[in-house]
């Protein structure tokens, strides 16, 4: 099973297109976002868009001295509040002080996350990087359904990433307890669920004109990078032998600025209506992959199978339960 909606649509804009081509005309005055990770690569031009376009940011930040160092200069009604992903109990705090605090959650950005880390544990035992791009992010929103349910037609958008192709939901061992760790194939466990995420959490705001989705930025060096030894980047073709950003991934990688673009499409795009759910990517919905898959185009059908989506939401319920 396949959810409805994910074929593309007639988008004006593509991988190439700039924030304020996507924002043009777009004006958020009055407007309240969250974007996690929101202070550096991705996230910190995600929040320049959304706070030039007129949006209050707030930034929840594990670093909140390295936040208001990057974001000091930056314009805007921008906030920071303390908030670590891999703790639990720091999320629950930052969620229950920002619902007190305000009356409406219009978009919520899933920004932050980690990539090809070491093996390491977070929260109850949770293997990191699905514990912090998923199992953190699921905290969040578990703290701030609430309010987002109360906020007319908000949109919240978890970043996943062609990661997902690298392995569907561990159903058996989320956590990698059996000793086979692997660290690409837990990133990719990582994005998928993150798909999985933005669909479930879709069907729960439905009723209330809320939407979720799923977006794939594409690739850009990033610090989402800063676990990858420099041997492995030359090894993967992203750097060359004198450990520059080699020719084929100058063609490939996009700019941090068009990274951020399909986050602002999907925040904020008109096409979107009645779409929620959908994985997108290059300022577009993005096909299937047939039964040859492309690397970095298309989503697998894995990450966006609605009854996954279900058994994820379950799980994390239980998991989170635990912690």
């Amino acid at each position: 099973m396949i959810a409805e909606h994910q074929k593309p649509v007639d988008s004006p804009f593509d991988r190439n297109s700039e924030p304020p081509e996507v924002l043009a005309g777009i004006d958020l005055t009055g407007k309240t976002a969250i974007v996690t990770g929101g202070y550096s690569g991705l996230g910190l031009e995600t929040v320049r868009a959304l706070a030039a376009a007129g949006a209050s940011v707030t930034v929840p930040a594990r670093d909140t001295a390295k936040a208001r160092a990057a974001l000091a200069d930056m314009p805007g009604d921008i906030r920071i509040a303390p908030m670590d992903l891999a703790d639990t109990a720091s999320v629950r705090s930052f969620a229950l002080a920002f619902a007190s605090d305000h009356t409406a959650l219009d978009l919520l950005i899933n920004n932050a996350g980690v990539m090809a880390c070491p093996e390491m544990r977070v929260g109850p035992g949770w293997e990191m990087q699905f514990g912090t791009n998923h199992m953190g992010h699921f905290a969040l929103v578990d703290g701030l359904l609430p309010l987002l349910r109360r906020t007319e037609r908000p949109r919240v958008v978890a970043l996943s990433s062609t990661g997902h192709k690298l392995s569907d939901i561990r159903w058996d061992d989320p956590n990698w307890t059996d000793g086979s760790y692997d660290k690409w194939k837990a990133y990719g466990q990582s994005k998928t669920a993150n798909a999985l995420f933005a669909l479930g959490l879709n069907a729960r705001l439905a009723d209330t004109g809320g939407m979720a989705f799923a977006v794939h930025p594409g690739g850009i060096f990033t610090p989402l990078q800063r676990h990858l030894p420099t041997e492995e980047m030359i090894a993967l073709g992203w750097l060359n032998d004198q450990g520059e950003i080699s020719d084929g991934a100058r063609a490939m990688f996009k700019s941090p600025t068009q990274g951020c673009t399909t986050t602002l499409w999907a925040a904020t795009s008109a096409l979107l209506e009645g779409k929620g759910g959908v994985y997108c990517e290059d300022c577009n919905i993005a096909a299937v992959s047939g039964a040859e898959p492309v690397r970095y185009r298309f989503v697998e059908p894995h990450a966006v199978d609605p009854d996954s989506a279900e058994r994820l939401w379950a799980m994390s319920e239980g998991l989170l339960a635990q912690a």
